[in-house]
């Protein structure tokens, strides 16, 4: 067990609004350059990680908690010493709430455990960093895999979407955990035809008991079909094929989560110097939508620029509190520059 640092209240705020176009061309200039990725140990590192707490959301009005349905739990941003550290770009939480896995865009995995002063996280323990190994034991950065941008778990076994190669692969994550060696998964034609740097970007499982139980649906960055909207897949299941998200006010999709609905909720992301830097928000779409052939839109639930507190958000995932309460977690990507920010966020989704 690694030492764990609280969080300390704190006035921070995040970057004054001075700094928002220097993080924004940052963020331009990196996610347009070709990750470094060397072969290195593959024996799981524990790591320290430091934790300032985000005590409001939007700095301008700080005693605000609502923003439409979502009620602000509190947030982190996080260091550490540490030099893989950082890149997160998928993120799924534990069933108890604390404990989570991560993945990296240089092919590692993140996994610790949250920290809570009641209902707001104060830090990060039990950290620990490994890289993900591939079938034959090497790790998935040695052979060119590092890319790891989504993620997934269906039955103890996780699914990683590999940007550049446009490839899942997956892992007995419950039997051998950040040693589990990698499978590829058999992916319909479409996937490997998506753009180098816009491929795959988020997963998740149909759940049990729906229409399409025990598929994989797979979305795209920014793989764009004939119309101009976001091509997605339906991997195994019933009825496996393609359709479309359609796409809105020039936003991609960097992640997304399963709602006990069944309905499925992503996580979008957009940069534009002339409309302010990064944006981030939430889009529902109906399970019952979803289909091959068809295109699926649904409505936005929430949206965020940088005058609150986020960065380039990239993960998302939910838990269900002992109190019932429907908790959504995002994480931020900060692609390793020092003009941006490991930031974890928590919300409640409010049920009306």
């Amino acid at each position: 067990m690694t030492g764990l640092v609280p969080g300390r209240a704190s006035s921070r705020h995040g970057r004054p609004a001075s700094g928002a176009t220097a993080a924004a061309v940052a963020v331009a200039l990196i996610l347009a350059a070709p990750a470094n990725a060397e072969p290195r140990d593959d024996n799981p590192t524990a790591i320290k990680v430091q934790a300032i707490t985000i005590d409001s959301f939007l700095p301008r009005e700080p005693d605000q908690r609502r923003f439409g349905p979502l009620e602000f739990r509190g947030g982190l941003e996080l260091t550490s010493p540490y030099r893989e550290f950082g890149g997160f770009s998928a993120l799924r939480m534990g069933a108890d709430g604390e404990h989570f896995v991560s993945v990296s865009d240089k092919g590692n995995w993140l996994t610790g455990r949250i920290v809570y002063d009641r209902e707001r996280p104060v830090g990060i323990a039990d950290a620990e960093m490994a890289p993900l190994l591939g079938p034959d034991g090497r790790t998935l950065a040695a052979r060119g895999w590092y890319d790891t941008e989504s993620l997934a778990e269906h039955d103890g076994v996780f699914y990683v979407g590999i940007e550049r190669v446009n490839r899942i692969v997956r892992f007995d994550f419950a039997k051998n955990g950040v040693r589990a060696r990698a499978a590829v998964v058999q992916t319909p034609p479409g996937i490997a035809t998506l753009p180098n740097n816009k491929g795959l970007e988020a997963l998740a499982f149909a759940p049990n008991g729906s229409k399409l139980a025990g598929t994989l649906i797979a979305f795209s960055e920014r793989g764009l079909d004939a119309a101009g909207n976001l091509k997605a897949f339906l991997i195994g299941g019933p009825a496996p094929g393609d359709f479309s998200v359609k796409r809105r006010d020039d936003f991609d999709i960097s992640d997304c989560t399963v709602l006990p609905s069944g309905d499925v909720l992503l996580l979008e992301r957009r940069f534009s110097l002339l409309r302010g830097g990064i944006a981030m928000r939430l889009r529902r779409l109906a399970l019952a939508d979803i289909k091959p052939g068809a295109v699926v839109d649904g409505p936005i639930l929430f949206f965020a620029d940088m005058g609150y507190q986020i960065d380039n958000m990239e993960g998302l995932s939910t838990h269900r509190t002992a109190a019932g309460d429907l908790i959504l977690t995002m994480i931020s990507d900060d692609n390793f520059s020092f003009l941006q920010r490991t930031v974890v966020l928590q919300f409640k989704l409010v049920e009306e």
